[in-house]
């Protein structure tokens, strides 16, 4: 008998978020029937319109209480781990949601007798690194790893897409702000990944059906400086703002102070990352554990930024193009 995807239930934790909306559309239109976990399903209704009637359904879930996730996860065919945090705050800190949570998600996974555990961490995750955040997302894989034998790692770097934090972020502040800080400099480099080709990739991974085990990195096709990614925004919205360069040392000033705030738009931790790149390896590519060995072509930032920066222009959608005069 021949299985059709609508007859494979598809368990996302934490998938009501900017990277779980890409998600759920790739899978639904697919033909998968999705179940998000989230913290507040009464928040997470802009899902429904992403499938058919019926075919997405949101349910309580936490990571920090197994019970929940073993609830979340019965009878589901994949189970994908998307929870992450940006900084560490009270009970949402990096062990308790990087680390316990992709543990727990997977023994959740293993329990239903999933046939895929897909845990999503990111480039840079490195037991041995200065950073908090990297150490808890690798932690999180070896984990999750030991809990479901097979288990599947995805590791992007900056993922944009209409309602990234990167350059949304950079853009809002460019519309106030004199300049835009270049943290050590802005020679970090990335390569930029577009949401909806992370989707692709697991919806690729799920169809092939096969716990490999492997760790994919997922990269744009472009590597990039910090400096000319803000370049690029400010290109965009069509704003001339002074990119200024911030030593090491005063950015940890700066983001010690920042952490004071609820939400931090910059924290000590962040800085530690930004001294390492976050690009695709070498290793990687040759062993084909990419969107490219996965028989996808990415996408660049050109193609796909300017169709949501364009509101931080200053007369929005009708302000003239870059070199045609208004």
């Amino acid at each position: 008998m021949l299985v059709q995807p609508s007859d494979r239930l598809i368990t996302i934790i934490g998938g009501s978020g900017f990277l779980g909306r890409h998600i759920v559309r790739a899978l639904a239109r697919r033909g998968y029937r999705v179940r998000v976990a989230c913290r507040r399903p009464d928040l997470a209704g802009h899902l429904q319109p992403l499938g058919n009637t019926g075919q997405i359904m949101t349910v309580q879930a936490n990571v920090r209480y197994p019970a929940s996730l073993a609830a979340a996860c019965e009878g589901a065919y994949a189970v994908i781990n998307l929870t992450g945090v940006l900084y560490s705050a009270g009970a949402q800190s990096f062990d308790a949601v990087h680390s316990f949570g992709a543990e727990a998600s997977a023994k959740a996974a293993r329990a239903a007798k999933a046939r895929l555990f897909i845990q999503m961490s990111a480039i840079g995750a490195d037991a041995n690194s200065s950073a908090a955040y990297a150490r808890s997302k690798a932690e999180g894989e070896a984990r999750a790893r030991a809990a479901f034998p097979g288990a599947i790692v995805l590791r992007p770097s900056i993922v944009f897409g209409p309602e990234d934090s990167f350059f949304n972020r950079f853009a809002a502040m460019a519309r106030v702000a004199p300049f835009l800080p270049l943290i050590g400099g802005g020679e970090t480099k990335f390569a930029p990944v577009f949401a909806g080709d992370v989707a692709e990739a697991v919806v690729r991974l799920v169809d092939k059906g096969e716990a490999d085990g492997q760790t994919y990195e997922l990269g744009g096709p472009e590597v990039l400086s910090f400096r000319q990614l803000l370049q690029f925004t400010l290109d965009t919205i069509g704003r001339n703002r002074l990119l200024l360069s911030l030593p090491w040392g005063v950015a940890k000033l700066q983001a010690a102070l920042m952490g004071l705030l609820p939400r931090p738009p910059l924290t000590m931790d962040q800085v530690e990352l930004l001294k390492s790149d976050n690009v695709v390896s070498a290793e990687a590519r040759r062993e084909l554990r990419t969107l490219e060995g996965l028989g996808i072509t990415p996408q660049g930032i050109e193609a796909i930024v300017p169709a949501y920066l364009y509101r931080y222009r200053k007369a929005g959608q009708f302000t003239a193009p870059k070199g045609i005069p208004e």
